[in-house]
């Protein structure tokens, strides 16, 4: 998916009166755009890897940023977008109020933040923010760790918009296209599964797990898909490492993302620890960063990797 077409995505989203100025935007201009974002009283403005950009009043896009010279959201232009993504019928999605977000199409999720209820299943009713992130499908992007590391336990690890989530959906898709594959999906980020048909190419023979537990996931799939390889994003509980490592006993390959920069960094967790040291993985990819989103700075191999 291309960020102009993922763009036209977001703008038959938002008001009327924002569209005039984002259409007559360059398409040039949104190469490399991450995400579309605006929250009551403040500027309507675009993230890139690089920059940000903010929505000008004279039209097309400005890097200053001067509250008289930009666009300024106001609560209406809230509450119009999140109609249009609800088709006008707030109840009826709950479940995506609830989770805090939605999926549209092209691969499009949209983060909302706000006030949850007090009921006893919570979910947003009071609109502050919206993120339209796009979704990166770059094939071909993960060539050189599929060809490396392919038929191993591998963890990949980077800060905070470095690609892992972008170089794992490609991995999925390679690995997806040769053998049994299944994706815990847990936040619908890789997929962006919509009506069940995923958004993203992640391998003709993928199989999809959305909105559970990682460790739940990868329970089920070893229970009832016969994977070859499990695919998951951003290991966060001693309970998911528990899960990987009772799956790669069971003789399933594994491919997971954690956050982190360096390896100092990484082993402080303590489930990224049971997995280094269970002889488990064979090697850690770390990325370079932000600057260079996708980019490989090292294939870090373990030294009990099986």
């Amino acid at each position: 998916m291309n960020g102009s077409t993922s763009f036209e995505t977001i703008t038959n989203y938002l008001p009327v009166k924002h569209r005039k100025y984002l259409l007559d935007i360059p398409s040039e201009k949104l190469n490399g755009l991450m995400e579309v974002r605006f929250r009551v009283g403040g500027p309507l403005y675009f993230v890139y890897s690089d920059k940000i950009l903010f929505l000008s009043l004279k039209g097309g896009m400005t890097s200053l940023y001067n509250k008289k010279e930009v666009y300024i959201v106001t609560a209406e232009d809230i509450k119009e977008t999140i109609e249009r993504l609800c088709h006008y019928s707030i109840h009826s999605c709950s479940k995506q109020l609830s989770q805090g977000y939605f999926v549209i199409a092209n691969g499009v999720r949209v983060g909302v933040s706000g006030s949850y209820s007090s009921s006893p299943h919570p979910h947003l009713t009071e609109f502050t923010s919206l993120n339209f992130r796009i979704s990166r499908c770059l094939e071909g992007c993960a060539e050189e760790i599929f060809s490396t590391c392919f038929d191993k336990n591998i963890i990949i690890c980077g800060g905070v918009n470095s690609g892992k989530t972008t170089l794992l959906r490609d991995l999925c898709r390679l690995s997806g296209n040769l053998r049994k594959t299944v994706l815990i999906d847990e936040r619908n980020e890789i997929s962006c599964l919509k009506n069940g048909i995923p958004q993203n190419d992640v391998g003709a023979m993928t199989d999809i797990l959305c909105n559970c537990s990682r460790s739940d996931g990868i329970i089920s799939a070893i229970r009832t898909l016969s994977p070859e390889l499990i695919v998951c994003d951003e290991i966060a509980s001693v309970s998911d490492a528990e899960a990987i490592i009772n799956g790669i006993g069971c003789g399933v390959k594994f491919i997971i993302t954690a956050h982190g920069s360096n390896y100092d960094e990484l082993i402080k967790r303590r489930e990224i620890s049971d997995l280094t040291e269970s002889g488990s993985f064979d090697t850690i990819v770390f990325l370079k960063g932000a600057s260079y989103p996708g980019k490989i700075r090292e294939f870090r191999r373990l030294r009990n990797g099986i």
